[in-house]
């Protein structure tokens, strides 16, 4: 039954690698909005119709969900499913996936560019794709409505990087949607789950849905939502299941019958779809038939028995255990201090999934069960209708409702050296704005190139690349003088903007991060493991090289010293300890022992001593001649040479 209201509502979507849904709030309670047949699930598939040569417009029809769902079967070149996995990543980072996928990219392209994939005579964007999707799901609420919908919030898996939100965003312009947020999946099945409790503790999120595993840790206090930890696995979930029961099934066909289904992508559709059929029924049943008509009147039969399905899949559900393991390192905690744990995801049906999840967090041990009270293939789109009338306003169920994400990457600066320098740490929550002050390495230096990392390495090389920009137009100075004032600002929807500023002169620069593609998957999963095996190596490297750094603006300025009227006043003996001294330090940054270096920057220190004393001395002479003390002093604080953490790597000299 549609309701008819002036009031503009804002939407709450799930746009799921494998259903879509629309949900709002009605009431006190968020509902999902069925479709024109009554489902409340779409399919997220989208595929052209074969174009009518008789017809006025020779441009194809464009169609969604469970109309498309047939077309990949009858023309599967003309569809395409699981879009999701593609959005927001490059050409290398697809190669292997697109075997397993009668999809087919355009020919002209070239890496580094956005994916366009070909559905017959057309080609498309990943998000292009995705706001088909969207659109359906927005004339299915205006339907329902009997008005305009044009705000959204929609969901995202919690570790879809920069790129991918961005490219998820884009989507939902495209559709005429105003995007007011992306939120985790974990997170809106958390404000789902938590609306009617408001319980106080700590809950798990086991996310296994269609594409993409998620775990979040979250802390739930006074009526606020804090993720405290992420992590996951943008590559895995029940598609990895289909495509490993097919590539079992295709296998054994060719075996038995010699027929090799994979040059036949409407037999593969036909082979995918009675697996996951049989998927279904293994969850509630012992056994389930895989019944199959092959060409030439053949047919492929096999019984699954329940455990010889659980052993196949085995190695993809232990997949989800190290991130569930890590999230929990990184939140600080046991698995017996975790008082809830919720199943998200159509794949949390499966029994052996469920028997993982108690092993993981220690469930029947304590006698508690997971949480399932909400379908789970709707639970991610009813949150994110809680989270989208929190937006909105409109109901005083959610008025002291407060929600905080977390950003799973710390992000940061390459400083001199190439070490990282990080602004914002890793799992701070966002909304997250912080502040760091730089200054320039050489003499006369106009412009300062910027290069914003992403990761948990110690030297930039070992990080992720988000953008470059140039902070042009610096007054030329000596280095260590300009100070550069960098803002690192993550909005809600977790879309990074970096600005720079030079704040004696007031030059500024700044850029909205939008990430070039090519970021695999293994770079994404692994940085946070890297991180730890690599920690004493990484951080012996960052000593080594910030000493090497300190000894070179050391043994720059001894190398200026005999130009302040100071050096005239030392001994011969002074000067040529200083000089012995520069000379044992020079050779020793170009070794690799610290400890030497170290030495050597202290013997430097101790023999240049008495002329640094000779230096103020003069100087306080000199500030002083025909001047009152406070005067004087004022005038010698005001020449003192602002201390920066970082320098900048040399740029170009305009």
């Amino acid at each position: 039954m549609s309701e008819n209201t002036s009031i503009e509502r804002v939407v709450g979507i799930d746009l799921g690698t494998t259903n879509s849904l629309v949900a709002y709030m009605q009431g006190d309670q968020p509902v999902v909005i069925p479709g024109v047949d009554g489902s409340n699930l779409v399919p997220s598939i989208v595929a052209l119709d074969p174009v009518d040569p008789a017809a006025e417009s020779s441009r194809p029809t464009v169609t969604v969900g469970n109309t498309a769902r047939r077309s990949l079967i009858a023309t599967p070149e003309r569809a395409i499913y699981s879009v999701k996995r593609l959005m927001g990543r490059g050409l290398e980072d697809v190669r292997e996936e697109l075997k397993l996928f009668p999809f087919h990219l355009a020919e002209d392209l070239q890496p580094g560019e956005v994916l366009r994939i070909r559905l017959g005579e057309l080609t498309f964007t990943p998000p292009e794709i995705s706001a088909y999707v969207l659109r359906q799901l927005k004339r299915n609420a205006e339907r329902y409505f009997g008005s305009p919908v044009t705000k959204a919030v929609i969901t995202v898996p919690a570790y879809f990087n920069d790129a991918q939100r961005q490219a998820t965003r884009d989507a939902g312009r495209m559709a005429g949607l105003d995007v007011l947020r992306l939120v985790n999946e974990p997170t809106a099945a958390a404000l789902a789950y938590g609306l009617d409790r408001a319980k106080e503790g700590i809950i798990a999120v086991y996310d296994f849905g269609g594409g993409t595993f998620d775990v979040s840790i979250l802390k739930l206090n006074d009526g606020i939502f804090e993720v405290i930890a992420t992590n996951g696995d943008t590559h895995l979930g029940g598609d990895d299941i289909d495509n490993l029961l097919s590539a079992v099934a295709i296998d054994e066909i060719f075996n038995d019958h010699g027929i090799d289904l994979r040059q036949q992508p409407d037999a593969i559709q036909a082979v995918r779809k009675a697996v996951i059929e049989a998927k279904i029924a293994l969850s509630t049943q012992p056994a389930a038939l895989l019944d199959l008509e092959l060409p030439g009147g053949l047919r492929y039969q096999r019984e699954i028995p329940r455990p010889v399905y659980e052993q196949l899949i085995a190695g993809v559900l232990a997949r989800t255990a190290a991130p569930c393991r890590q999230a929990m390192a990184d939140a600080g905690i046991t698995p017996d201090q975790i008082d809830e744990v919720v199943l998200v995801g159509g794949s949390t049906r499966i029994p052996a999934v469920r028997t993982l999840v108690d092993q993981l967090f220690h469930l029947s041990a304590r006698g508690k069960q997971p949480h399932t009270d909400l379908n789970p293939d709707e639970v991610v789109a009813l949150g994110a209708a809680v989270q989208a009338n929190i937006l909105a306003g409109s109901s005083a169920v959610t008025d002291d409702l407060l929600l905080l994400d977390v950003t799973p990457l710390s992000l940061g600066i390459e400083a001199l050296g190439g070490v990282v320098a990080r602004i914002i740490q890793r799992n701070s929550t966002i909304p997250a704005s912080a502040t760091e002050h730089f200054t320039t390495g050489v003499d006369g230096q106009t412009n300062v190139a910027i290069h914003v990392v992403q990761g948990e390495r110690e030297l930039a090389s070992d990080c992720r690349s988000l953008a470059r920009f140039d902070l042009k137009g610096i007054p030329p100075m000596p280095a260590g003088l300009p100070r550069i004032e960098v803002k690192f600002l993550i909005d809600a929807n977790g879309i990074l903007q970096v600005s720079a500023r030079e704040q004696r002169s007031g030059q500024q620069a700044s850029i909205e991060v939008k990430p070039t593609y090519g970021l695999t998957d293994d770079q994404v999963e692994t940085m946070i493991l890297d991180s730890f095996d690599n920690a004493e190596a990484d951080f012996e490297q960052r000593q080594l090289i910030e000493a090497r750094l300190e000894a070179e603006t050391i043994l720059a300025a001894v190398a200026k010293a005999p130009e302040n009227p100071a050096w005239q006043l030392l001994t011969p003996d002074e000067v040529g300890a200083i000089e012995s001294t520069a000379r044992a330090l020079e050779a020793a940054k170009l070794g690799s022992d610290l400890a030497i270096i170290r030495l050597c920057v202290t013997a430097l220190d101790q023999t240049t001593r008495r002329f640094a004393e000779l230096m103020m001395d003069q100087a306080v002479s000199s500030a002083m001649r025909g001047k009152t003390m406070q005067v004087a002093g004022d005038q010698l604080h005001s020449s003192d040479t602002i201390h920066a953490p970082h320098q900048f790597a040399p740029a170009e000299f305009e």
